[in-house]
């Protein structure tokens, strides 16, 4: 599994880059506070309910939660259902916010 620190995730959606940002939290979190990800929660990756996932299933795709454990677990799930490019998002919105707050 691969990582990106929040620093560099941001400076991504501040240069517009397209990426591909998967929100693992539950929707009460997403809609509390959101970076852009579609929406799927861990427990749908976990029954293999990742159909609005499989067009990216080549393409790197960014995931986070609230600190980046269920975003790290979402990724060993998604890798062993043959995704290759997933990357999960150190710290999570924690981090993102924390980052926000200092800039």
């Amino acid at each position: 599994m691969q990582t990106i620190q929040v620093e560099d995730l941001k400076k991504m959606i501040d240069n517009q880059e397209k990426i591909n940002l998967v929100d693992v939290r539950e929707i009460s979190e997403h809609n509390e506070f959101n970076i852009g990800g579609i929406l799927v929660p861990l427990n749908k990756i976990q029954q293999f309910e990742v159909n609005e996932l499989e067009p990216l299933r080549n393409e790197k795709i960014f995931l986070y939660c609230r600190s980046g454990n269920r975003s790290g677990q979402a990724c060993l799930y998604l890798e062993s259902m043959g995704f290759t490019n997933i990357i999960n998002v150190s710290g999570g919105i924690l981090a993102y916010q924390e980052l926000l707050k200092n800039n």
